[in-house]
């Protein structure tokens, strides 16, 4: 595992990440992997649907980036999904396969069929859903689960125990189901679920623990986002002993979205210096394919895939942007595959007009000239509430060169 805030060319984030005193207090586990869950869970999205074509691609983009894990999909919910699965099992992806499962033998026969390497096994567990939804007691989910965790590793599946709602589980209900699992079905792992995405960092760090010390099991993280801490909390988990966290790419997910993926593996590469084996130059390439399945477009603003997190309008620093990003980002855009941009408005300075003029070939003006420009601009980046457009900006200096 790396130590280093900076790294030339790459990136340059706080030191104060890898500060002994910082460090020490963290139970970072020696590897890290990473599951995603975009064709499963992603595709819950309202209104999101892929083909089978459409989760081929995605699933061979995944792979490319260096995936871990891909979940590819719950067969029980179409035989399309079913196909697809079957399909993805077949293009020897170095990616282990996994499907969503209930906890039904049929369902495991259904993951067998399909050539998966592992099944993700879901059991309500979260007070308001057995009690309201499901009219369940730890007993009875323990019951159904089983025999199914049996069965699951009896024909070789990595069986992973998924009681999902995790954090809103009675204390009682939880360890009593952690103790009653352990003994009759102990699985290959267990996950703590945020499905509403309502836990604190501080939260799951201690229900990492607390889990773990019940079971022994390596524990996975699988959290939604919706007070905006899906990938805060997961890496929170990481640093209490999580080995594996869920994703999906772009943050797509049910209502809020799951933990982004892209986000994931730049914080598990860059902030904490995992030493990853995670393509990071491909993942506009996984995005942008994403983003046109889904529908779903990117903000511009997006954490790691935004299309306007390396531009840079404010006129101080602008020599900065292409010459050293690092004075003015704390990772260089080559390192996701993207790249500075300076863009002329409201907030520009005399710097930024001379850089784009040097940059689109217009030559050099005094200094007088590139004065009277500045203004226009700034005039008219206040009358358009935006950024100028290259044709823009050219009209205004032929205008003023005169």
């Amino acid at each position: 595992m790396r130590e280093n805030y900076f790294e030339d060319g790459k990136w340059w984030v706080s030191p104060y990440n890898f500060e002994p005193s910082v460090r020490e207090g963290l139970e970072l586990p020696e590897k890290v992997e990473i599951h995603d869950a975009t064709l499963r869970d992603g595709e819950q999205t309202p209104g999101v649907v892929f083909s089978v074509d459409d989760k081929l691609a995605i699933a061979t983009k995944l792979d490319e980036l260096g995936v871990d894990r891909i979940e590819a999909g719950m067969p029980a919910v179409s035989p399309q999904d079913q196909e697809a699965i079957t399909e993805i099992s077949k293009l020897g992806l170095k990616s282990k396969i996994f499907t969503f499962a209930r906890a039904m033998k049929a369902d495991i026969d259904m993951a067998l069929e399909c050539g998966a390497d592992g099944v993700v096994i879901e059991v309500p567990i979260g007070y308001p859903k057995l009690t309201t939804q499901f009219g369940w007691t730890w007993q009875d989910v323990a019951k159904k689960t089983a025999p199914v965790i049996n069965y699951a590793k009896e024909n070789g599946l990595h069986a992973l125990f998924f009681p999902y709602d995790t954090t809103r589980a009675r204390p009682d209900d939880l360890s009593n189901l952690c103790k009653s699992i352990m003994d009759n079905s102990p699985p290959d792992s267990i996950g703590i679920v945020d499905t509403m995405g309502c836990a604190t960092p501080e939260a799951i760090k201690y229900m990492v623990r607390w889990v773990k010390e019940m079971t022994g099991l390596p524990i996975e993280i699988h959290t939604h986002n919706d007070f905006g801490m899906g990938v805060a909390t997961e890496l929170a988990a990481v640093t209490a002993g999580a080995q594996c966290v869920h994703s999906c790419a772009n943050g797509l997910g049910e209502r809020t979205g799951n933990a982004a993926l892209e986000e994931l593996m730049m914080g598990l590469h860059v902030l904490y210096g995992y030493d990853t084996p995670y393509k990071l130059d491909k993942i506009p390439e996984l995005a942008e394919l994403i983003a046109e399945k889904s529908n779903i477009p990117i903000a511009r603003n997006k954490p790691v895939l935004g299309h306007g997190n390396f531009i840079r309008e404010s006129g101080i620093g602008i020599n900065f942007v292409m010459n050293d990003p690092l004075v003015m980002f704390g990772t260089h855009p080559s390192l996701t595959g993207k790249q500075g941009e300076v863009v002329l408005g409201k907030k520009s300075g005399k710097a930024s007009i001379i850089y784009k003029m040097g940059e689109l070939g217009l030559g050099e003006l005094p200094d007088e000239k590139i004065g009277l420009i500045l203004n226009e601009v700034k005039q008219a980046g206040i009358a358009k509430r935006d950024v100028l457009t290259t044709d823009e900006f050219k009209n205004i200096v032929i205008a003023m060169s005169k």
